[in-house]
């Protein structure tokens, strides 16, 4: 996985994603949530009030490309609980909702995928983030 951009998370995000870090860690979901600590481990954490508005969070929409597919894609980044594919609710536990955490728009991944695929992701916008909008408590 290459990177060209900082991850920053907030404080209550982060503590959150520990606990789904010990909840989800069995060996069924092993690589998935070593992926999760592996970019936890390198974030900036910042405060839920000071974090930037365009930066993905967790329970946040974002618009992203698939740049090798040229496919645009909005989704909203969720607990595994609340995952729902069909309706645009991506898990953090699935590999696309681990390359998006933390991200800016404008920042790229490029973030593996099964079978060693990759796929290089830029986010383009941000239109609901949690923290921007004041809802502190999702």
């Amino acid at each position: 996985m290459t990177h060209d951009h900082s991850l920053i998370v907030t404080d209550t995000d982060l503590q959150r994603l520990e606990r789904v870090v010990e909840q989800y860690g069995n060996a069924r979901n092993a690589e998935l949530v070593e992926q999760l600590e592996s970019e936890l481990a390198r974030a900036v954490v910042t405060s839920s009030s000071t974090i930037p508005r365009d930066v993905v969070t967790m329970n946040s929409t974002v618009v992203y490309e698939d740049e090798e597919a040229g496919e645009t894609r909005e989704v909203t980044l969720v607990y595994p609980k609340d995952a729902n594919s069909d309706a645009g609710r991506i898990s953090i536990l699935a590999p696309v909702g681990s390359a998006l955490l933390g991200l800016s728009v404008g920042q790229t991944v490029e973030w593996p995928l099964p079978q060693g695929r990759t796929r290089r992701l830029r986010i383009i916008a941000v239109p609901y983030q949690p923290e921007a909008a004041g809802h502190f408590h999702l």
